[in-house]
């Protein structure tokens, strides 16, 4: 059996996922098969995997670290929250169903056998398994049938590492407060924790340390500073919006709506990578701004209520006057559905709303239907006659006049639709922005250079800053025993 180790933090955002992928890239780096697990993930930023079905964009992420092919297992449990407390639910990569809070929490015995499948799916054959906890294990109300935190720990017998994040404060009570609400049997399964965003001299936090070996007699396994590389990694889930508000000033202002339940906006983590490039968040109670050359409806968990929500803020008003000023525009996945003139759901599938008309930038309506497309695809823009990469994971089938004319060909199919003047283009492609020529040519049709740049490089090369900065902070005789 392999290895393994989870990482569980004292609150959410503390950083595991990137510590994640950063001891999976170190652990690749000296030679070691490792995989990355995520017993539960609640996420819309939902990727591919290589084998087929939905997994969180962030296992694909620490895949990508590992140098190894991603999986459903890396993620067998993956909520994607659809309304204010109902979320639908993937088990190893398929539609398993929906549900509200409480009856998810019944649900999770049920579950917990898909996860420790999955576990000895990803162990077989691995020298380490890196597992990531999903919020905390001082939520002790949510103990009773947990498979996320210390369930699993405790059934899978995998030792623990807690991480405290020092930035947001507090990181002493944090983690002395963990230590004592958690029973006897969950806080022995806790081998030493980690301080996780630390600025500044490092020598400050002695006394520090102390006082909590003193409170728990857990040892710090290492003090990580800010790493800077997080930045240039795919943003995980929608805690990341918060921070993202506008990007540096450029050349080229390109706003996005944040709509409530926005989906896989790691689509416009190459743009805001781009130097010419100013990317704005427009948050509600926000006017999209005049100024903007080009407007992204990206991906959307539930289009219709997210419709409606973008008419309630005005957006619709804001879009139409941005066109009649010859701005442009492009819906991804949702985002291209809202463009048409209707969605019809006459199902129900996504709430009781079973009809909506759309903003009508597209001579196209949209059908939603129970048969989800999810697959890796290799395609083609008709705009730039380019290769692309991406994914498709969405319901409905759009059709109409404007579909004569795609904005790609997927896999051999057309997809999408472009506005007779080619100012308004949908996509099903995921990704879209991550295909370096693509990007360059559509940065140049607004004038600026459109200098061809590898994102994925980009990506790589932060992962390995990351793996640098872990091996220098964090205690070498404990990494030892990690890597064996």
């Amino acid at each position: 059996m392999a290895r393994a180790i989870m990482l569980q933090g004292t609150g959410s955002d503390v950083g595991k996922t990137v510590l994640v992928a950063g001891l999976c890239r170190l652990a690749a780096n000296r030679g070691a098969a490792v995989r990355p697990f995520k017993p539960q993930n609640m996420s819309n930023n939902a990727a591919v995997a290589d084998d087929g079905g939905e997994i969180g964009r962030a296992q694909w992420l620490q895949s990508l670290a590992a140098r190894t092919p991603s999986s459903v297992h890396m993620n067998p449990v993956l909520l994607k929250p659809q309304s204010e407390n109902g979320s639908q639910i993937i088990v190893q990569g398929r539609l398993f169903g929906q549900a509200k809070g409480r009856d998810y929490q019944r649900l999770k015995p049920e579950l917990l056998g898909a996860v420790l499948a999955s576990f000895e799916k990803v162990a077989d054959g691995a020298d380490l398994v890196i597992v990531e906890g999903a919020g905390s294990p001082a939520e002790i109300n949510l103990r009773a049938g947990d498979i996320a935190n210390m369930g699993f720990a405790t059934r899978a017998g995998v030792p623990a590492v807690l991480v405290g994040d020092i930035d947001r404060g507090g990181v002493i009570a944090s983690l002395v407060g963990t230590h004592a609400i958690l029973d006897e049997g969950d806080r022995a399964m806790i081998s030493g924790y980690i301080i996780n965003k630390f600025r500044g001299d490092v020598s400050l936090f002695e006394d520090g340390i102390r006082a909590v070996e003193g409170f728990t007699g857990w040892p710090c396994f290492g003090v990580v500073p800010w790493l800077s590389g997080a930045a240039r990694l795919p943003a995980e889930d929608s805690v990341v919006l918060e921070r993202l508000a506008r990007g540096g000033a450029g050349a080229l202002k390109i706003a996005v709506p944040v709509l409530p339940r926005i989906a896989n906006f790691d689509d416009l983590d190459p743009l805001r990578a781009e130097p010419d490039v100013e990317l704005v968040f427009v948050r509600p109670g926000e006017r999209l701004p005049a100024d903007a050359a080009l407007v992204i409806l990206p991906g959307s968990k539930s289009t219709i209520s997210d419709l409606a929500d973008f008419r309630g803020q005005g957006w619709d008003r804001d879009l139409h006057m941005h066109v009649r000023r010859g701005g442009r525009v492009i819906g991804i996945c949702g985002g291209y559905q809202m463009l048409g003139r209707i969605v019809h759901d006459p199902l129900g599938i996504e709430g009781g709303t079973l009809e909506m008309p759309g903003l009508g930038l597209l001579d196209v309506e949209t059908e939603m239907a129970p048969e989800k497309t999810v697959r890796n695809s290799q395609a083609r823009s008709t705009e730039y006659d380019v290769p692309l990469a991406g994914y498709q994971i969405h319901l409905g089938v759009t059709h109409g006049p404007d579909c004569v004319r795609p904005s790609a060909m997927i896999d051999g199919a057309s997809d999408g639709a472009l506005s007779a003047d080619g100012r308004i283009m949908g996509t099903y492609l995921h990704g879209l922005f991550g295909s370096d020529a693509y990007r360059a040519r559509l940065l140049q049709s607004f004038g600026l250079s459109g200098e061809q740049r590898n994102y994925r490089d980009s990506v790589e090369q932060a992962l390995d800053e990351i793996a640098g900065e872990l091996e220098r902070h964090l205690d070498p005789r404990w990494l030892a025993g990690l890597f064996g």
